[in-house]
């Protein structure tokens, strides 16, 4: 028990290395250990980390020249899709061109890897640089306990000992039901799959195509068609010189329907706007995993215990608002509040539960579960199957009427509406639904 660290932190992703960088700088004396080569090195590539959060824990990052995001999101596009149009709600502003940005497109390999560096610059410069370490290509196999209180790991066959652990080790949540904090693996009504490629361009071509200029960037979602009626929707994001792009998909609707992702994702990408915005691409990675849909009903029973807390994702920290699928900037969040919970207990010499309970403090007072219970209902709201079916097709319809000139007299916009919510749905329909999303959103 000589080597014992006042924290071990499980999981090298975005919560685990934010937690690191402040234990590192509150000269805390800790290890984290990461089950890839290499932070990032497992996590599939792409995504906004949104908010100004990056900037508190790595300031003025966007002074280095080889940062680790790609682009600042200064334009925001959300389409709807029926077999043959798109119909889009647009928005682009100079006021997001700012710094610290609003949001910056990552490729999670790169990105996380150059946090992992950030940590290791803020080991070396702690009073416990020697004592410090970053610890890739371990596989954790338990917490350890006793006596009901988590006194550290087992790893390899040999174990590790420490006044907290923190576990940060993503959606599958092997330790947190292991020291029986969560009863049974995520059910599958409140996962969805996600399938994503990496498609390179000529960099002159993407920023021309998609109007960028210098690192400026986009991110795009869809809804309707590009899913064939399987619940979810789909993103693009504008990396440097390639587009995260691919598809979202309720896992219970996707056993449903027979289909797999990837004939989904080839049908989104032969539909005829995204043939053309994807055109002269190479796709060069593809991937899929679970993620949580955010549904607060599978949150584990508690996120902290005696000795243990539990962030990011593992703690089903995630949501789907309408606006933005959050899901890292909670990860960075409730990683920094998960250490400093750690800080406020090694000062009291108590690790206890009783102190403990401040991370949840702390996070049912931040944006991160204000938000989530705040917009439970949009969780439910957005996954409805009018959202994904009807209204697009509505949308959609409404646009090619509104838009076509012919030499014949054109009827009036409320006999347009009129009707193409005839054709695909009712007023009555639209009115629940739109009594729906006003509570929701």
């Amino acid at each position: 028990m000589e080597d014992k660290f006042d924290c071990i932190v499980i999981g090298g992703g975005i919560a685990g290395l934010s937690a690191a960088m402040v234990l590192a700088r509150n000269n805390m004396k800790f290890m984290l250990i990461e089950r890839g080569e290499f932070s990032g090195a497992k996590n599939v590539s792409g995504g906004v980390l949104w908010g100004e959060g990056l900037s508190k824990l790595v300031p003025n990052y966007w002074e280095e020249e080889d940062a680790g995001f790609e682009r600042f999101i200064n334009h925001r596009r959300l389409t709807f899709m029926d077999p043959d149009s798109t119909f889009s709600i647009d928005f682009k502003s100079e006021s997001f061109n700012g710094t610290p940005y609003k949001g910056v497109v990552v490729l999670r390999s790169k990105f996380d890897n150059w946090l992992a560096e950030k940590v290791q610059e803020a080991i070396d410069q702690s009073e416990h640089a020697d004592e410090c370490f970053l610890a890739p290509n371990i596989l954790v196999e338990e917490v350890l306990m006793q006596d009901g209180k988590a006194v550290g790991i087992k790893a390899g066959g040999d174990e590790f000992y420490a006044d907290s652990v923190i576990i940060a080790e993503g959606v599958n949540n092997l330790l947190t039901r292991q020291i029986g904090l969560q009863d049974k693996y995520v059910p599958a009504d409140a996962l969805a799959v996600g399938v994503k490629e990496i498609i390179r361009f000529d960099q002159k071509v993407l920023e021309d195509r998609f109007q960028l200029n210098g690192l400026s960037g986009m991110s795009n979602e869809f809804i309707g068609t590009a899913t064939q009626g399987v619940e979810g929707g789909g993103f693009l994001y504008t990396n440097r010189d390639t587009l995260s792009f691919g598809l979202v998909l309720g896992m219970i609707s996707l056993r449903d329907s027979g289909l797999k992702p990837y004939d989904i994702l080839n049908e989104f990408k032969a539909h005829p706007v995204i043939r053309d915005i994807l055109r002269d691409g190479e796709v060069v990675e593809y991937s899929a995993h679970a993620v949580s849909t955010g549904d607060m009903k599978v949150m584990p029973k508690e996120i902290y215990a005696d000795g243990v807390l539990v962030a990011g994702e593992a703690a089903n920290l995630l949501m789907n608002s309408g606006k933005a699928i959050q899901g890292m900037d909670y990860a960075l969040h409730s990683g920094v509040l998960a250490a400093e919970t750690i800080v406020e207990a090694k000062q009291k010499g108590d690790y206890s539960k009783t102190t403990m309970k401040s991370y949840r403090d702390k996070l049912e007072k931040s944006f991160v579960l204000q938000d989530m219970r705040n917009f439970q209902g949009a969780v439910e709201f957005l996954h409805s199957k009018q959202m994904f079916e009807s209204v697009p097709g509505l949308v959609c319809d409404f646009g090619k009427q509104f838009f076509s000139i012919k030499n014949e007299p054109t009827p009036k916009t409320r006999e347009m509406l009129t009707k193409s919510i005839k054709k695909h749905s009712s007023y009555w329909d639209l009115l629940k639904l739109g009594l729906k999303g006003a509570r929701s959103l």
